[in-house]
């Protein structure tokens, strides 16, 4: 084989796999299309209207975020999770609205993810995950102490 041959041959193969559709995942609007869950005052109801179903406290998932937020108006967080999910939410009861964040999980993504919340007060703050594949809940909680409200307080 020559080489002009050979290098053709290996240019259509990469031109073919750029312009190929690739299966990739696409985010949900979860705002779209479960509002109800964006519409709860408490977490177990947000829980519910946008799983179906109450999670299993796990050790699992876990997150980290400080006992004692003195600005509630910037609390971070971190969730991490070596289970294979395929959403990951982060619940509060605090303010008016419970959920406060979702993730649609790439398939063998590392999930590590840092988020800023607000709090007007303390509150519990729960992080739920679903399984890819079982559909399994699994959730851990902790309560953050607030002392200068983030939400106008």
């Amino acid at each position: 084989m020559d080489r002009r041959k050979f290098f053709k041959g290996v240019g259509l193969v990469a031109f073919a796999a750029i312009v190929a559709p690739t299966t990739s995942l696409k985010a949900v609007d979860f705002r779209a299309t479960k509002p109800e869950a964006w519409a709860a005052e408490k977490s177990v109801d947000a829980i519910k209207a946008l799983f179906g179903g109450t999670p299993t406290e796990s050790d699992k998932i876990s997150f980290k975020a400080p006992k004692l937020a003195e600005n509630g108006g910037s609390i971070p967080i971190t969730i991490k999770s070596k289970l294979d999910l395929e959403t990951v939410a982060l619940f509060q009861d605090a303010n008016p609205r419970a959920l406060s964040c979702v993730f649609t999980v790439p398939v063998d993504a590392i999930i590590d993810y840092d988020v800023r919340i607000k709090m007007r007060q303390t509150a519990f703050v729960t992080v739920v995950g679903k399984e890819r594949g079982t559909g399994k809940l699994y959730s851990t909680k902790k309560e953050i102490d607030v002392s200068i409200g983030g939400c106008g307080g």
